[in-house]
């Protein structure tokens, strides 16, 4: 092959390089075959492709492509996932549920529920419910319990037989730990009326009938 025919080949295959560059940022499986072959078939007879160098090419080729091919089917997962998500979420519309909140909306007839959360024995454990004015309405008597989750009921109803009023009240709880009274953990249920849904599906919300929004993946437990 002459040095002339040789520079225009080499031009050539310089410029369709240059044009499969511009036309994508990354070059796909076809492109790269393509610009491999035409390598090949223009390279300078006295001077050969390197047996390592053209195993390295494709090598760097098949390690990104199969990182791309990882990232496609990570990426699937993942969408999978937060439909699912998405549609367990949205099955709880209607459902009473206990999260990280001790918000609860009181309505005629039904009753306030919750859980106190222990972390270790403790004795004389109380439950104050108190109205969205932070008044206290009624102390429940739990006694003596173990550590671990024990739930709670209140029908409403006060000393002299009348009800509390509907509306949001706020459940707390105290418990003599090591002979000191010590505030402890306490959710109160809630019903779901509603769920919010982030972009992508990403950030799922619970809208409560009490008015306060949560996490769905603070949900402690479904009733």
């Amino acid at each position: 092959m002459s040095s002339d025919i040789a520079s225009i080949i080499g031009a050539n295959s310089a410029g369709a390089e240059q044009a499969v560059i511009k036309k994508k940022d990354e070059l796909g499986q076809e492109e790269f075959m393509r610009l491999l072959v035409a390598q090949l078939n223009n390279q300078d007879p006295t001077k050969p492709m390197d047996n390592f160098e053209f195993l390295s090419q494709i090598a760097q080729f098949s390690t990104v492509s199969g990182i791309q091919d990882m990232q496609g089917s990570l990426s699937g997962v993942g969408e999978s996932l937060r439909s699912t998500r998405a549609m367990q979420a949205s099955s709880l519309v209607g459902r009473d549920v206990i999260s990280a909140s001790n918000q609860s909306a009181f309505k005629a007839g039904e009753e306030i529920e919750g859980v106190v959360a222990l972390p270790v024995s403790a004795s004389g454990v109380q439950i104050q419910v108190s109205d969205s004015a932070g008044q206290l309405v009624k102390t429940l008597a739990i006694g003596n319990v173990g550590a671990g989750i024990h739930k709670f009921s209140w029908d409403g109803l006060l000393a002299d037989g009348e009800s509390i009023p509907p509306g949001s009240y706020q459940v707390t709880a105290s418990g003599v730990i090591d002979g000191a009274v010590e505030a402890v953990p306490a959710f109160a249920s809630a019903r779901v009326t509603s769920v919010s849904i982030g972009a992508g599906g990403a950030d799922i919300s619970l809208n409560l009938d009490g008015g306060e929004s949560v996490s769905y993946a603070d949900v402690l437990q479904y009733l």
